[in-house]
């Protein structure tokens, strides 16, 4: 079937879809997959802005990656950039296009290509995008294609102002903490090197987030504002809505000494103490800090409260850290790479110990990790690439420390 003619019979396919509707989320759904068909791609997705969030989700998508529960913020990536601009974007060659940093798809086993990205615009409004990536038989989209696409999201945008369509991604956890336009900056030769390029993030109470990146992209430095063991060099960071973003040394040390517990890739034990003596020091520096014999007993190491550093192994001594910084009864653990040094079994135990703190002791924890498969114990996955956040996905089921395998 000549071009023209396939391009029609898609179009009038689609008004069909969209135009005769009772059920809106199946007739956009049902849109996409023409356009994915029609122009021979390997995936797509329909991706909706929630304005309370300022972040986009994909409310359909086809292909081999599952992007569900991912969000991104609007005016990151290929899609953000389209609706935050309201302008069509195509992408010829993703590899060597200085707009393309990534996307959801690579971060889920499908590598991008080629792409196409139209605005969901209803005149008022951008509300979304229409996204469409790799053609099978590794062609180039063209102009014609791009306007098959617009049209599609023309009329999808009409009949969603028609119809109406409620999409409310946002969170209802209580928050914790707001990361609001954060960049760090560390001074580098003459000039400075930026680290961080606009962070925004919420951590909400009561869950376990764990952040993925490669080295140096950013991932501990966020972190570490968070904790209180760097500054931010513009935007601000809200602690339960109070403003932390310049605190002073006084207000520093409490927050840090009262409101935080850290874990180590590098126990930091003092090796003259013994374990339940590294734990009191640790709280006899908080108020209502919680007895130092009940701290290890939740970690499983109360028989070994008289042994010294140099005398257990390397998973014990990242258990008794983690007795450490539990024993302050703290609102928020921030762990740094805690399983890196650690082999698998032992990596396991002393994942089940943070478990059992994020789902019984109701303390938010926030691990900083290379190893992708922790991610799936999580409540959220927090990606950072060249400094900003990539996506943010939600685990629907995480899974038990025990289930791991690497």
């Amino acid at each position: 079937m000549p071009e023209e003619k396939r391009f029609a019979k898609a179009t009038w396919q689609i008004m069909e879809q969209l135009l005769n509707v009772d059920n809106l989320e199946d007739a956009l759904s049902g849109s996409l997959e023409i356009i994915v068909n029609t122009l021979n791609s390997a995936a797509g997705a329909i991706w909706f802005l929630d304005t309370k969030t300022d972040r986009l989700s994909p409310l359909f998508h086809i292909g081999p990656a599952d992007i569900s529960n991912i969000t991104v913020e609007n005016g990151l990536g290929i899609e953000g950039i389209v609706t935050k601009t309201g302008k069509s974007m195509i992408i010829a060659d993703a590899l060597n296009d200085p707009r393309f940093d990534g996307s959801v798809f690579d971060d889920n086993g499908l590598t991008t290509k080629t792409m196409i990205c139209v605005p969901l615009n209803n005149l008022h409004d951008v509300i979304g995008c229409v996204q469409i990536v790799n053609k099978k038989d590794h062609t180039l989209y063209d102009e014609e294609e791009l306007q098959l696409c617009e049209r599609m999201a023309s009329l999808a945008a009409i009949t969603i102002e028609e119809k109406g369509l409620l999409v409310d991604l946002g969170e209802k956890k209580e928050v914790l903490a707001v990361l609001k336009d954060v960049i760090k900056e560390f001074p580098s030769g003459e000039g400075v090197s930026r680290v961080l390029k606009g962070i925004n993030l919420e951590v909400y109470k009561n869950e376990f987030v764990v952040v993925l990146g490669e080295s140096g992209c950013g991932k501990s430095t966020m972190m570490n504002i968070i904790g209180g063991m760097d500054f931010l060099t513009e935007g601000s960071l809200l602690i339960e809505g109070k403003d932390f973003s310049h605190p002073s040394d006084a207000e520093l040390t409490a927050f840090r000494r009262k409101y935080v517990g850290f874990i180590f890739q590098s126990y930091n034990l003092m090796p003259n103490l013994t374990a339940l003596e590294n734990v009191q020091f640790i709280a006899e520096l908080v108020e209502n800090a919680m007895p130092a014999e009940e701290a290890l007993d939740k970690v499983g190491l109360k028989p070994r409260a008289n042994n010294y550093p140099g005398q257990m192994s390397g998973g014990q001594q990242q258990r008794v850290s983690i007795a450490r910084a539990i024993v302050k009864n703290p609102k928020l653990i921030l762990a740094d790479e805690p399983t890196a040094a650690l082999d698998y079994a032992t990596s396991i135990e002393v994942l089940k110990v943070i478990e059992e703190i994020v789902r019984n002791n109701g303390t938010t924890v926030m691990m900083v990790t290379h190893n992708p498969e922790i991610a799936k114990m999580a409540d959220r996955v927090v990606k950072v690439r060249n400094g900003k956040i990539a996506s943010i996905k939600k685990n629907m089921h995480p899974v038990h420390a025990e289930e791991l395998v690497w």
